[in-house]
């Protein structure tokens, strides 16, 4: 694809973040103050924006210092050609293009020029394609998990 542009920003217009989100279905925060946090806390955000300057992708990263976390890397269907479909099965961000890599190359190397030794991803279904092709190996043992803070009891501290 001709004209798309990938660049690290400091900063990124949360309306039109979330405008990206809502195109691609994703299910994020709909207050502007938990979108600006998205933008403000990660340590690396990188937009790609086709000729006429829409945005149509986006990559994240976090990091601590020494370990850093590929946090996202979404990238619009209508932009990701039909080599979206892998091998294994169904599409991940990735594409023929090239721009989902590009992307995330650029939060790897933004995270490793942090000082960034570790660098880990999230994977499921397809983009552990994705993210093998980036160099990431799977992680013997590690069993993924999250919390839902919202559905955490409360308990009251004890002194």
């Amino acid at each position: 694809m001709d004209g798309i542009t990938c660049e690290v920003v400091k900063s990124l217009d949360v309306t039109e973040l979330k405008a990206f989100y809502d195109a691609q279905g994703c299910i994020v925060p709909q207050s502007v103050d938990k979108l600006s946090k998205i933008v403000d806390n990660s340590v690396c955000f990188v937009v790609a924006r086709d000729g006429g300057g829409r945005l149509i992708g986006i990559a994240r990263g976090l990091a601590d210092g020494v370990r850093g976390y590929l946090t996202e890397c979404k990238l619009d269907p209508a932009c990701q050609g039909p080599g979206a479909v892998t091998h294994v099965d169904g599409r991940i961000e990735h594409d023929q293009y090239g721009i989902a890599r590009q992307m995330a190359d650029n939060v790897i190397s933004s995270l490793a020029a942090m000082g960034c030794e570790r660098i880990d991803a999230a994977a499921y279904g397809t983009e552990v394609d994705f993210c093998e092709e980036l160099g990431f190996k799977r992680a013997a043992g590690l069993v993924p998990m999250s919390l839902d803070v919202s559905s955490r009891v409360r308990r009251p501290a004890t002194v």
